[in-house]
């Protein structure tokens, strides 16, 4: 069941995702996410996982901290979700429900990728928590930015101190990566993977295209 059914507005209310690792460079397609709309005028919330609420913001605080090193991958898991489920109560489910369009940095697949993959709690654990926070809500579109692992913490590098998940070994996220890529294999409708290993050009360029179909509207989308 989706969400359009309860939208309000003549276009469609739209869940869209990005995803990727550290380094992928989220915030640029943010960015330029934010411009695509703004220029059809489309209503749009921007939020994050984990995050995007009071509750969830502590959360990922939480989750960052150098001083919960030790946090064993279900208790990491347990607390998404919950964060999620407050997320999706308070943010993305009532902007959808008025038509508005969500652009959520991170969801459920960075979950399966650095939970179920880096962490090795497997893709059932998460599933069944998925089932249970979310029900039949998924996003309509996933953008997952792939870079090669070592780009990804050579681009990171300079960014000062690194937080919790930043600074796993570079196993944790080649296994996230493979999980990112199975994903995109088994769902290429929803999940579109963009190299993001190139120009700024050539990544904007690859997000217009996999959204074109969503605006379905004619608008240029340079």
């Amino acid at each position: 069941m989706s969400h359009r059914a309860v939208a309000s507005s003549i276009r469609a209310a739209r869940f869209i995702t990005i995803e990727g690792i550290e380094g992928a460079g989220k915030t640029s397609c943010l960015d330029y996410l934010a411009k695509l709309l703004q220029k059809r005028a489309i209503e749009a919330a921007f939020t994050r996982e984990p995050g995007g609420t009071s509750l969830g913001e502590s959360v990922r605080a939480l989750l960052l901290d150098h001083r919960f090193r030790g946090m064993v991958g279900d208790a990491e898991a347990l607390l998404i979700f919950a964060a999620r489920a407050q997320h999706l109560a308070e943010v993305i489910r009532p902007a959808l429900a008025v038509g508005q369009w969500v652009v959520c940095d991170r969801f459920t697949d960075a979950t399966y990728a650095y939970q179920g993959g880096g962490r090795a709690l497997g893709a059932a654990r998460v599933s069944l928590l998925e089932h249970w926070a979310q029900g039949e809500l998924r996003p309509d579109r996933t953008l997952y930015l792939d870079v090669p692992v070592s780009v990804g913490l050579e681009r990171i590098a300079s960014r000062g101190i690194p937080d919790r998940f930043e600074s796993e070994r570079r196993a944790f996220f080649e296994r996230a990566r493979c999980v990112y890529l199975e994903r995109c294999r088994a769902e290429p409708q929803r999940m579109r993977r963009i190299d993001a290993s190139g120009s700024r050009e050539a990544v904007h360029t690859q997000i217009a295209a996999a959204l074109a179909d969503l605006f379905n509207d004619g608008v240029e989308t340079g």
